[in-house]
């Protein structure tokens, strides 16, 4: 029987986001015949992308029918997978959202994911999420929402409480922290494999392993860390000693959620950088569009760590694909934590739809570290669907990267005035 998956992608204009997918949609078969619909409110940044996915579709033979629309309900009847990267002014409200605490005194490391810029993020992307989430609800209420986005964890949260739509997070952290701990190790990536359990960008690895024959790397990974260069990764190798296990997924997104994650540098995110990256990446995508520069050889081969297309092969073809890591409602997958909580647990993916996999508790002391931000997600959810500045104000007085009270007002009143034309209840 023929293929006619459809599979829309809001805000495909993500350059970063869509490459990825590019990759893993353009360099297998498996779904050949389906729709991909590109949307994006940016209508030059969305025409670029569906060239680019053009010539990425014809170079690997995927035979994926490609359309682009600016409307976003016209693109969703019939969608079985509904993907989303979307952001709002990403980089200037990013920057207030790190500058502004810092400014009032508070010591933290991205402002993205946790602390006060996290909650901030999630006051202005909620509504935005809502109103995507109502329109699938009206039009394809039997999609699966696959969320790209941050704040990753709060965004499954908010639409697991309070819609009917089917969710899932995906985020590659897992896969940043198996490339630190193979630095240690000594070994290749694909030699290693990982399992861990917890929250996005907290997730604490319980078992570590050589691929090819179950060994056990956690007691050579002990051995070697000790001698390591103390300069690498500093702050997660405090955890790892501390706590037994390894934590992901860097020192700067595994500090957001800790008092003391300034001390694995708190220089925020290279926005300069990432900007011209931008610059030199368009340029790159337009030689290729228009032929004047060969296709990367990255480009014709899978992501990295990626897995919205494994998702959708598996629950396409019923293949029971497993996924090492998705954010999903906890519902007793991780004991000791909240059932009302997002977490970040293996996973398997097939036709009856996604499965996650328990490794069981994690040892006590780590619960009680992931029950404190637990509470700080679920307040600041509760904040945002109501558009309520008391809640978020609450919400930054639980949170351990808040150590006064006086900047918690000032910033709340600054961050509320700059984010006020995004935050609006969802309920």
């Amino acid at each position: 029987m023929a293929n006619t998956t459809k599979i829309v992608f809001i805000g495909a204009g993500s350059a970063a986001f869509g490459l990825s997918l590019f990759q893993d949609l353009f360099t297998t078969t498996e779904l050949a015949g389906s729709t991909l619909t590109l949307v994006d409110t940016n209508p030059e940044a969305l025409e670029r992308m569906a060239a680019l996915a053009r010539v990425l579709n014809e170079r690997g033979g995927a035979g994926i029918l490609i359309e682009t629309t600016t409307d976003r309900r016209a693109a969703l009847p019939g969608a079985r997978f509904v993907l989303n990267a979307v952001a709002i002014d990403r980089n200037r409200l990013w920057k207030l959202d790190f500058e502004v605490p810092k400014k009032h005194g508070i010591r933290h490391t991205l402002g993205e994911n946790g602390g006060p810029g996290g909650l901030f993020f999630t006051l202005r992307t909620l509504p935005l999420i809502f109103d995507i989430a109502r329109d699938v609800e009206e039009l394809c209420p039997d999609a699966l929402f696959i969320n790209l986005s941050n704040p990753e964890s709060r965004i499954v949260l908010g639409l697991a409480k309070y819609t009917s739509v089917r969710t899932l997070g995906l985020c590659h952290g897992i896969f940043l922290a198996r490339w630190f701990i193979c630095q240690i190790l000594g070994m290749a990536e694909k030699e290693v494999d990982v399992w861990g359990a917890g929250l996005n960008h907290f997730q604490w690895l319980t078992a570590i392993r050589e691929r090819a024959t179950g060994r056990d790397l956690y007691p050579l990974l002990r051995e070697r860390e000790k001698d390591y260069d103390p300069a690498f990764t500093p702050l997660t190798r405090r955890m790892f000693n501390a706590f037994g296990l390894w934590v992901s997924c860097s020192d700067d997104h595994m500090g957001e959620y800790v008092p003391y994650g300034w001390e694995g540098g708190e220089h925020g995110f290279d926005f300069e950088n990432d900007e011209r990256g931008r610059v030199i990446l368009k340029d790159l995508m337009d030689g290729v569009i228009d032929g004047s520069k060969p296709i990367p050889e990255d480009w014709t081969r899978p992501s990295w760590g990626e897995r919205a297309v494994a998702v959708i092969c598996g629950m396409t073809h019923n293949q029971k694909r497993f996924i090492e890591s998705g954010v999903v409602m906890n519902r007793g997958v991780v004991p000791g934590l909240p059932h009302d909580l997002a977490v970040e647990v293996p996973l398997v993916a097939d036709a009856a739809g996604v499965h996650p996999v328990s490794l069981g508790p994690l040892p006590d002391p780590i619960t009680k570290l992931l029950s404190i931000q637990a509470s700080v997600q679920q307040l600041a959810v509760e904040a945002a669907v109501r558009g309520s500045k008391e809640l978020a104000l609450q919400a930054l007085l639980i949170d351990p990267v808040i150590n006064s009270t006086t900047a918690a007002l000032a910033i709340l009143d600054e961050l509320w005035e700059a984010n006020k034309p995004y935050i609006r209840p969802c309920v």
